[in-house]
């Protein structure tokens, strides 16, 4: 139901910011596979270890190193790369550290996003853009209803709020500008995402990985808040197959959730629950829900759009998501290569 066309990607220019990131890396390593032409934007890693570094996504990909908020890097890059297709991934992506640095999270993800759009105007070759927002770009509240594409946008948190502005941006440069020009622009609004080679702070299974492996207790804050889980290769995979369609349909843009079914939505708890399983061991501190700063407790996504316009449906549910996770991390740790473990687990997507 999932499957890419090989022959589309052959060849095709392709622009990924933030192909330094846990997400960008996984893409950047599949659109190579397919055959595309890889140029990357994006700072440098910013954690230790990473996966850029480690799974050698470097090879054979122009990569600029690049803040989005440089307006000029941004167009000089994108200038000389001439893409065809533009996936814009770049993003401060953590809740808790956009309460530290509210300033930076709107600066990145709003201006930033503008800078990516503004360097595509009368760019000809461009016909595609995807740019990924989240899942909490939605007006929580706080109700056991799945947001659909149609609900009002907001957000308590700076990094929520940054996210749900750079969707405003998005739909203006789209109609005021690049919709003309004949580019199709779309946003996707994944759900939360695990997989191996996350080494972002305050991520529940790489906090989960970091900790067993060192032999310590995983303190769990919130165990009863619930989202949309899914494994890194399923929005890639829905971002890939929107740009194909886009590209032969520019009339499907739009905005889109990537997720779960509604009802597979899971807890904290399950999710660590299962982890721990997959890993062999270690030990978990139930916490009450009341540390840190404000998080929802519910989030759950509606699908139907992406199921019914484009025919996305996930492959993997949420065990065998949480298990090809934890296997990645403990065969890491072992010694294995993080980029065989990357190619073997889209195999294994690929072929189901």
């Amino acid at each position: 139901m999932n499957k890419l066309s090989l022959p589309f990607w052959q060849g095709k220019r392709v622009l990924v910011t933030g192909h330094t990131g846990f997400k960008g890396c996984w893409l950047t390593l599949w659109l190579q596979r397919l055959g595309a032409e890889v140029t990357g934007v994006a700072l440098a890693p910013n954690t230790h270890p990473n996966l850029f570094t480690l799974a050698n996504v470097s090879n054979n990909l122009k990569s600029y190193e690049c803040d989005i908020r440089d307006a000029y890097k941004v167009s000089r890059a994108i200038q000389k790369s001439k893409p065809e297709i533009v996936f814009h991934l770049a993003a401060q992506s953590l809740v808790r550290a956009s309460y530290r640095d509210p300033l930076a999270t709107y600066a990145t993800n709003i201006q930033g996003t503008a800078n990516v759009l503004d360097s595509l105007r009368g760019l000809e070759q461009a016909r595609v853009v995807v740019a990924i927002t989240t899942d909490k770009v939605y007006r929580n509240l706080e109700q056991p209803y799945p947001y659909r594409e149609t609900d009002h946008l907001g957000g308590h948190d700076p990094y929520s709020a940054s996210k749900a502005a750079a969707e405003l941006v998005v739909a203006s440069y789209r109609d005021a500008f690049l919709e003309e020009q004949g580019v199709a622009v779309a946003t996707a609004r994944a759900g939360n995402v695990i997989g191996g080679g996350d080494w972002a702070e305050d991520r529940l299974l790489p906090d989960a990985a970091r900790a067993w492996s060192a032999g310590q207790p995983l303190y769990i804050r919130r165990p009863e808040s619930v989202r949309p889980w899914q494994h890194v290769l399923e929005p890639l995979s829905a971002y890939m197959r929107l740009a194909e369609q886009l590209y032969v349909e520019p009339q499907k843009a739009g905005a889109y959730n990537f997720g779960p079914l509604p009802h597979d939505a899971a807890t904290v708890e399950d999710v660590i629950t299962q982890a721990c399983k997959s890993f062999g061991s270690g030990e978990i501190e139930w916490g009450d829900g009341r540390a840190g700063p404000h998080e929802a407790n519910w989030l759950a996504l509606e699908t139907a759009k992406a199921r019914t316009i484009l025919g996305i449906e996930p492959n993997w549910e949420l065990v065998q998501a949480v298990d090809y996770t934890m296997n990645w991390y403990r065969r890491q740790l072992a010694g294995e290569s993080a980029q065989a473990l990357c190619l073997e687990n889209i195999t294994a997507y690929e072929s189901q």
